[in-house]
């Protein structure tokens, strides 16, 4: 396969004509000017996608910090009541309400007429996906940049 010199000359000098044509030059600097824009535009929608995946988990994040908040709260309102007191007074110091006897029961007999309790393996179960579901998620975790 032979090139033909006068072939490229000639393709050369058509391409630096179009590019001294105005209206040519114009289309390309127009189509320039469209890319950068819609690439500016598509890097502010990614740039406003990772901050509305930052706000919404720090809403959460705050909302779970509320719930133990008042959990704890609860908490200390419980530690607080006469019930508590009363319980940790039984348990720790063998206090009794007045007028109340106190039976103590042998463990063995105890332990005959409990109700049997059977301990189960209380571990997650791990759902399997199909490979197929699972190589698609994968994809799209990638591409939207998740972890």
């Amino acid at each position: 396969m032979q090139i033909n010199i006068k072939y490229l000359r000639a393709v050369a000098s058509d391409f630096t004509y179009r590019l001294r044509d105005i209206r040519f030059t114009g289309q390309v600097v127009f189509v320039v000017i469209v890319l950068l824009i819609s690439w500016s535009g598509v890097k502010a929608i990614q740039l406003n996608y990772k901050l509305e995946k930052q706000i919404a988990t720090a809403k959460q994040e705050n909302e779970v910090q509320q719930l133990q908040n008042n959990n704890l709260q609860l908490q200390n309102e419980y530690y607080n009541s006469n019930q508590y007191l009363e319980l940790q007074a039984r348990l720790n110091f063998g206090l009794a309400s007045p007028g109340e006897k106190e039976i103590l029961v042998p463990q063995s007999v105890a332990l005959y007429y409990a109700p049997k309790v059977s301990i189960q393996n209380t571990e997650p179960k791990r759902v399997s996906v199909p490979s197929l579901q699972q190589h698609i998620n994968d994809w799209a975790n990638f591409f939207l940049n998740r972890k």
